[in-house]
């Protein structure tokens, strides 16, 4: 996983509703394309540029594929900006 990588998924909205959808716990990736307006296969673009970045993980079960936030690399960039922000002193 790289910033540069992280960043790039997060600059793109759909990326950022799929995180949001997936905030509350999996979701099949048959779930996750209901929300959107899009072909299956763009669906599945934005969900493999989020696995990319390593920001959700793929669950298969059967003939399903779960997919689950990964807040490691979520709790990873909120250390970063905070230490970019430094201390609170004035």
């Amino acid at each position: 996983m790289s910033f540069a990588d992280t960043f790039k998924a997060l600059s793109d909205p759909v990326r950022r509703e799929i995180l949001e959808l997936l905030k509350d716990g999996r979701l099949p990736a048959g779930e996750i394309a209901g929300h959107f307006d899009m072909t299956q296969a763009t669906v599945s673009y934005h969900l493999k540029i989020l696995r990319k970045a390593d920001l959700i993980r793929e669950t298969r079960e059967k003939n399903f594929i779960f997919y689950e936030l990964n807040l490691t690399v979520l709790e990873e960039i909120m250390v970063w900006l905070s230490d970019l922000k430094g201390g609170t002193d004035s």
